[in-house]
């Protein structure tokens, strides 16, 4: 009887153990968010050289490189903005609470986000982006030709710029009503 008690807390500490162990592993993620900082980071100074490069120009530069100048800075700030929302959301859901004190610049986000909530996030951002991209093609194109006839390969990237689009879309649409319908049940 005594060796079957001592087998059965052997066995308690080894899976409270393993359990700790796999509970812990979580923290593997973190330096995939640091790593994701940098990288926005590095991204910042993109825009700073984009900025640049619009400034430069400025005084010769046509309506159309104006236009997709500034498209650029707003899909650097699309990215920047998933990027966040990747760090601050996934670190949130999937490592650790982050203890805001009494800092008011807390994201209101933050209070009602989950899995799915930030997959929708995502996908929404991930359309904007695709948005803009395609709006930045519509444009260079339309400036580029002119007079001139779109080129078969100008319709070839457009096209595929469009469906990806419409995946993108189609995507954001099926999560956040899959996600409505999760809510549904819960309530």
């Amino acid at each position: 009887m005594a060796k079957d008690s001592k087998e059965e807390g052997v066995a308690q500490k080894f899976e409270q153990g393993l359990e700790y162990f796999i509970f812990a592993s979580r923290w593997v993620q973190a330096p995939i968010y640091v790593a994701l900082i940098f990288a926005a980071i590095a991204y910042a100074w993109k825009s700073v050289q984009e900025l640049v490069h619009i400034l430069e120009g400025f005084a010769t530069a046509t309506e159309s490189s104006i236009m997709l100048g500034i498209l650029s800075l707003v899909d650097i700030s699309m990215v920047a903005n998933l990027v966040n929302m990747v760090v601050v959301g996934g670190y949130v859901t999937f490592v650790s609470r982050i203890d805001f004190g009494d800092n008011g610049d807390r994201p209101d986000w933050l209070d009602h986000i989950n899995a799915n909530t930030l997959k929708v996030k995502l996908a929404g951002s991930l359309a904007s982006i695709s948005a803009i991209h395609l709006l930045k093609s519509f444009i260079d194109i339309t400036a580029a030709a002119g007079d001139n006839p779109l080129t078969p390969a100008h319709e070839k990237v457009i096209l595929w710029q469009a469906i990806i689009h419409g995946v993108f879309l189609a995507s954001m649409i099926l999560f956040a009503w899959g996600e409505k319908m999760q809510r549904h049940d819960a309530h």
